[in-house]
Formats: structure tokens, sequence, C-alpha cells
């Protein structure tokens, strides 16, 4: 039956658990969390996609019921905690989707096996690295948190979401809030510290030999979705732009459900 194949699964990485969700069968698509979320995020989505594929969720370093590795984890670190649950289960080839930091965490796992990857998504994501005003939008979240975590967590998850979204899906931010709320202090930390030190992919994105799209949010908050789609009119990289905030899964998810499953089925058709 359908249902055995969603049991959830933990592993022993580097002395501590890292948590994963494997369902469905057939060619692989790897679905990669953001920044405060965790394999919940992608409960509508994996239930689309492995009705015809099998799919790999893995909760990241410090999120979800993943522990923490210490006090930052880079995006290269997050992207080996991926691969060893991908070693662990025999899976040589896939379809990278990652949301947000998700998506640099994808942009690192292909750095190390560029061969594997069939097609890259990155979801209200970037190539880009931060700009020293992001850092320092990080550097004071960090301080912040410490004095307030809840407040913190609850006001950056809403502002996410486009203003017009915000009454129109009160539930669904409630479930993100409290999902957030599962990280930890130090997973919040060590996430920040590891987006701030990563490097700028593009020239990496731009020579990547497999299928390469951009879900771009007309209303993100946090991706400057207008200079992406600036940089990409001459390369391979995809494009394709959604009407409101940073979180298309939720906010357009039937647009942002079709355009993944069109990019999955135009790469294993």
């Amino acid at each position: 039956m359908h249902s055995l194949s969603l049991l959830p699964m933990q592993l022993n990485y580097k002395n501590i658990d890292v948590y994963y969700e494997d369902h469905g069968q057939g060619d692989v698509v790897v679905l990669i969390h953001g920044f405060l979320e965790n394999t919940s995020m992608w409960n509508h989505l994996a239930s689309q996609v492995s009705s015809s594929y099998r799919v790999v969720s893995i909760d990241l370093l410090g999120h979800g019921k993943t522990g923490n590795l210490g006090y930052i984890h880079t995006m290269q670190e997050m992207a080996e905690s991926v691969l060893y649950i991908l070693e662990h289960l025999q899976i040589k080839s896939y379809i990278l989707i990652g949301h947000s930091m998700g998506g640099y965490v994808a942009l690192a796992l292909a750095k190390i096996n560029p061969k594997a990857v069939h097609g890259l998504c990155l979801m209200n994501s970037t190539y880009h690295s931060d700009d020293s005003e992001r850092k320092a939008l990080r550097e004071k979240a960090i301080e912040a948190v410490r004095k307030n975590y809840d407040l913190v967590v609850k006001t950056s998850v809403t502002n996410l979401f486009a203003p017009e979204s915000k009454d129109l899906y009160s539930d669904d931010i409630a479930f993100v809030i409290n999902e957030a709320l599962k990280t930890s202090v130090q997973g919040y930390v060590a996430a920040q510290r590891g987006m701030i030190n990563r490097e700028n992919q593009f020239e990496f994105l731009k020579d990547l030999k497999s299928e390469k799209l951009i879900i771009i949010g007309s209303k993100d908050p946090v991706v400057d979705g207008e200079r992406i789609i600036l940089e990409t009119v001459e390369t391979s990289i995809n494009c394709k732009t959604l009407p409101l905030g940073h979180m298309s899964h939720i906010e357009n998810k039937s647009e942002n459900t079709y355009i993944i499953l069109q990019f999955i089925e135009n790469i294993y058709s």
C-alpha cells in the first residue's frame, strides 16, 4: 500500500540523527526545504510527485527532527548531509528542487556531484551570495533571537508572504510559524551563519549541464527576481514568475505544483 512507503526514517550522521522521508517509486526527485522549514513544507508537492516518481525529502542540519553539528552549518555541510542520505539509499542520480535556503543547499550539492543532477530547480531562491546589507540583517537577526526568539520567528515568517496573502493564507501562515518554532536557537544561528558565508554560484549554475529552472515570486521580499531575469536572458537557465511572495508553494500552490511537475516530466519523459 502507498501509505507504507511514507514511513519516516532517521539515519545517524556524525553522531546526530538526520530525518528523511522516502516515498514513491521510479526516477528520483529530491526536495530540500528552506530556512526554518522542514519536510512538512513538501506535504502537498510530495504527494503529487510521488504518484509517478520516487521522492526523497530531508530535514536539514538543525531543522525539524535533525540535530545540530555546531554553531555554523555551511551550505556545503548541509549538502553533504543530504548526499549521505542519498548514498545510503543507493540513489545515484536525481532532480533537485530547493526552496529558499534549500536552493543554496541544492546548488552546493550539485557542485559536489554535478553529473548526478538531471535537473535543478531554485524555488524562490537565488544563486546570488548575500550583499553587505543582507549580511548585516542576518547579524541583527542573530542578536535578536537571543532576546525574543518567538517574536523574531513569527515576524520573519509572516513577512515572507505578499501583503495580500496574509489574511488569505492565515491558517497556512500559522502552520509555517508552528513548524518554524520547532527549530532550535542553535539551528537558527548555525543556518544564518552558513548563509552569510555562502558564495555566488551564478557561473557554476550557468555552466551546469542539466535542466535549470528558477521560480520567482513577483512580490518576493528577499529574492531579487527582476535582477535574476535580466542576468539569465542569454543563458540556459529558465525562469518562471508567479504573482505573489516568497512562499509559492502556499501562495501559488496549484501554479507552482504544475510548473514543477512539468519540469520533472520534461526531464524524465
